[in-house]
């Protein structure tokens, strides 16, 4: 069986101490056991903490256009191993080949905004801010930062943090979910083959022991999380009571208001990618739409109920499939579970994705497309996360009460409205009391270059991931204050035969030999 260790010092294993302990890593087809992954502890931490300050030093004193340029060639080497790490991402993620490109490669279009890092990383400066003096300030790296990133966007993720905190100069430790943890080892890999130095670099994996090691190690800086709420919470405020700086995003329960006036093809169309796409395992899935007045409600579920009954659910190397299998046996029957809380809370189910099967995967980790009907705000299925291929319509009277669902639910990661009024979109991106919105689009991630996160019990922190805020987070500011009094009288003059000042002498370019 195949052993997944940790990727210490540029590379793998390198003598785990985890006790024997290791976790299964499953093919979410088949149900079976593929792989064993290495469940680190303290010391295990402590070595790559080591190798992490030897290395960090020398990589934060390395100008920004050689760092930028390690990053273009990671870029090319993703780009060059797409395929493999796609098929490696479905094979324990479960997620279509299509979706875990999709994954990849929005995590190198973090990797191309690092590739500019001279130009962010530019400071401010004042000349003659008093008599004779000068401001300037400059971003300096943290030095060792960290993350801990969820099994659903196993490249992603990672790219997000390890991308932008490299770039700046710090070094970095990943620990990476248990369940797919071997993208982020290959990405590793990779980072070292485009030339960045061993020990900067680093992948520990583990359950709650790592985790805890990790906030409470007093040499790193800084720690980026992802996943669920509750854990969320916890992980910030351990990492803040330790003297981190702590950015830690949650869970997400994000809603598509739909308007009278929306095309409702177009709106089926997209909500059968957002809410059932990569199973529903996104934290920026739509599993809820609200149409606004009966009308709309009835003509949407109408279409609605079709378009799910021919989705295509299939292994993940099925290029014909929506979809695949949820990751794990265990999330496969929370999210059944929460399915019959629905039932029993009085939503009416429509479409009934339970006990799915795919012939010759029967033991696969399979839920099958899920539709409720008639779901309201008091509904426990409702405020929580389900975290599966599963839709609910809230029916909406007016679009006050649209705009207000989303703005009282706990989370308030992203939103979108289809309309085609352009008065109703302003007002509502305006009002909604969400972080992230979309108008016509159901996934409404940002690019790059601007940044990710939600408001409320969706992120914990004061700093969003990627993007500028991204920048701001892995780098500390330092303002220099400057005097240059002359010491001497006048300036230093030429020579008597008319040589070269000193003044001249020192700024005589080298010729490049």
């Amino acid at each position: 069986m195949r052993q997944i260790d940790h990727f210490i010092v540029g590379g793998a294993g390198g003598g785990a101490t985890g006790g024997g302990r290791r976790s299964d890593v499953f093919d979410p087809n088949t149900g079976k056991v593929q792989a064993s992954v290495t469940l680190g502890t303290q010391a295990d931490l402590d070595r790559a903490v080591a190798a992490a300050q030897a290395a960090q030093p020398g990589w934060a004193a390395t100008n920004p256009q050689r760092r930028a340029r390690v990053m273009f060639r990671f870029k090319e080497l993703v780009e060059a191993n797409m395929d493999a790490l796609a098929h490696t991402l479905s094979s324990e993620h479960g997620k279509v080949i299509a979706d875990a490109k999709g994954d990849i490669q929005r995590g190198l279009e973090v990797i191309e905004f690092c590739c500019g890092i001279p130009h962010v990383l530019k400071g401010e400066y004042t000349q003659g801010a008093g008599p004779g003096i000068d401001v300037y300030s400059l971003r300096q790296p943290l030095g060792i930062g960290a993350g801990i990133t969820p099994f659903n966007f196993p490249a992603m993720i990672p790219m997000w943090m390890f991308g932008v905190a490299i770039a700046c100069g710090n070094a970095f430790i990943l620990k990476p979910s248990e369940r797919d943890p071997s993208v982020p080892v290959r990405l590793a890999e990779l980072m070292i083959e485009a030339g960045l130095p061993e020990g900067v670099l680093q992948v520990v994996h583990g359950d709650k022991e790592m985790v805890d090691a990790i906030l409470d190690h007093p040499a790193i800086s800084a720690v980026s999380f992802v996943g669920s709420s509750d854990i969320a919470h916890y992980v910030y405020r351990r990492g803040v009571d330790a003297g981190k700086r702590v950015q830690a995003m949650g869970g997400a329960k994000n809603h598509g208001i739909v308007m009278p006036d929306a095309d409702l093809d177009q709106v089926v169309a997209d909500l059968s990618g957002a809410a059932f796409g990569s199973a529903g395992e996104r934290c920026m899935a739509l599993p809820v739409v609200v149409p606004v007045g009966e009308k709309t409600a009835d003509a949407l579920r109408a279409k609605l109920i079709p378009a799910i009954e021919a989705l295509r659910v299939g292994v993940s190397t099925d290029a014909e499939a929506h979809y695949g299998p949820v990751v794990n046996a265990a999330h496969k029957q929370r999210v059944e579970n929460w399915i019959q809380t629905g039932v029993d809370e009085g939503a009416e189910l429509v479409v009934d994705g339970r006990g799915f099967t795919l012939q010759g995967h029967e033991d696969g980790f399979f839920v099958g497309p899920t539709l409720f009907d008639r779901v309201t705000p008091g509904m426990q299925a409702y405020r929580e996360e389900i975290f599966g291929p599963v839709l609910q319509i809230v029916r909406a009277a007016s679009f006050d009460e649209a705009v207000r669902l989303p703005s009282e639910h706990q989370y308030g990661n992203g939103v979108a409205i289809f309309t085609r009024n352009g008065h109703a979109a302003r007002e509502f991106a305006a009002r909604v009391n969400v972080g992230m919105v979309g108008i016509n689009v159901p996934i409404p991630v940002p690019v790059a270059y601007h940044t990710f996160g939600g408001w409320k019990r969706s992120a914990f922190g004061d700093t969003n991931q990627h993007g500028m805020e991204g920048v701001r987070f892995w780098t500390k500011v330092k303002t220099v204050t400057q005097r240059w009094p002359d010491g001497s009288g006048d300036l230093p003059r030429g020579s008597e035969d008319g040589g070269p000042s000193r003044i001249q002498d020192a700024f005589v370019i080298p010729t490049m030999g």
